[in-house]
């Protein structure tokens, strides 16, 4: 009865989390700079993130967030802050010695931890999400689908969020793509120092409409 719906929901969220953005932006950086097993954390962080939209979603707080141009706007200005921070950080990377530069693309000293609450807090205080999400709950899925068919949607797509983000992760830490990123050393940090802070930037300016 609800698959119609489903196919939908699928369809728009295939054509979201395929666009470049901030979670794109540090699953990549964390999977170069940091190795394989760091990626997939801060994949599987940005995945689980997706639940805290669902969760508000269900329970309305995102139409309460949407209403309120103050609410929308402190969540605005924290999460370009945060990706301006993580941005500026790599935008300071200094050049490796030559002798540091091989080990460098072993695992380095990243937590599991580190590298997932990355992927968290960048999805979870992303209000495009926000906005995303409640347009999904209000106008694609029908208010009379029962809340456990639209907590299921939910599930679906935290799940479908972590696997793509996965395989992004999985492929920029092939050992053969790392060393080509490496090559670039610093110029790698530097550039993705740039893209996080044209997003934190893009960000900050987004209205709501």
């Amino acid at each position: 009865m609800y698959w119609s719906e489903f196919f939908t929901v699928a369809l728009i969220h295939v054509l979201a989390v395929a666009s470049p953005g901030p979670d794109f932006a540090i699953v990549v950086r964390e999977s170069v700079a940091h190795g394989r097993r760091a990626g997939v954390f801060t994949a599987l962080g940005v995945g689980v993130g997706i639940f805290v939209h669902v969760a508000y979603s269900l329970l309305g707080i995102g139409l309460i967030v949407s209403q309120s141009i103050v609410l929308f706007n402190a969540l605005k200005w924290l999460a370009a802050a945060y990706l301006l921070y993580i941005g500026i950080k790599a935008l300071r990377a200094m050049p490796a010695a030559p002798a540091n530069a091989e080990p460098s693309l072993a695992a380095g000293a990243r937590s599991a931890r580190g590298a997932f609450a990355t992927g968290f807090v960048t999805n979870g205080l992303n209000p495009k999400a926000t906005l995303f999400f409640l347009s999904l709950f209000t106008v694609v899925i029908n208010p009379h689908t029962p809340l456990g068919i639209q907590a299921g949607y939910g599930v679906y797509l935290a799940l479908a969020t972590a696997l793509w983000f996965c395989l992004v992760a999985l492929l920029f830490s092939q050992q053969r793509v790392r060393a080509g990123f490496a090559r670039l050393g610093h110029w790698f940090d530097r550039v993705m120092g740039v893209v996080l802070v044209g997003l934190g930037i893009k960000l900050a300016f987004t209205e709501l409409r």
